[in-house]
């Protein structure tokens, strides 16, 4: 036996996190992120997965396929009863628990998050400080054109304003997270 087979993840949770991947590719097909590259939308939540499917052994194989689905009731009218139905109620639960309520003005959604930031379970804030990550590397890599400097600072400070209040953050992800953050200064003339 190869040291590969050694490390083969069970089938069950892989097809599972594959179903949840395809869900949210499908869903998300006609997205593309704000930046500058505007990179099809799929790829936020494939960064998104792999943080989270990083930050602990073993892998939480409910968590990433939530990582997968979490802006879907947010951004593509899949609803809860949806994602329940056909991921578990588990898994319905993370996403709702990061999901931001779009019928609500974007500085109420953002004060919320900074509120609520000490009430999530553990495991959502895993998943909110994957996706803080992953938005802050965007900025960086390839920021949306119409943000000025200031926003992009803005956008930082807001993020890392959450991130102060998450009550038990992951550890892996949180050094990522200020790494990340530390990177700041490079916004400068982006």
């Amino acid at each position: 036996m190869s040291s590969h087979d050694d490390h083969a993840v069970p089938s069950a949770p892989l097809r599972r996190i594959l179903a949840a991947a395809h869900f949210a590719a499908q869903h998300h097909s006609a997205q593309k992120r704000k930046g500058l590259a505007a990179e099809p939308y799929i790829n936020h939540l494939i960064e998104v997965a792999e943080l989270v499917a990083a930050s602990g052994d073993p892998v939480d194989t409910n968590l990433v396929m939530a990582a997968f689905l979490h802006d879907t009731v947010e951004d593509t009218g899949v609803t809860r009863d949806e994602l329940e139905r056909l991921f578990g109620d588990d898994v319905a639960g993370l996403v709702m628990e990061v999901t931001d309520d779009k019928t609500l003005p974007q500085q109420k959604r953002k004060a919320l998050q900074v509120q609520g930031a000490p009430k999530k379970s553990p495991r959502a804030q895993t998943l909110k400080l994957a996706d803080k990550i992953s938005n802050l590397r965007s900025i960086l890599s390839s920021p949306p054109p119409d943000w000025s400097t200031q926003r992009k600072q803005e956008y930082f400070k807001w993020a890392h304003d959450v991130i102060a209040g998450l009550a038990t953050p992951n550890p892996r992800l949180k050094e990522e997270f200020d790494r990340t953050y530390a990177r700041l200064g490079e916004l400068q003339g982006k």
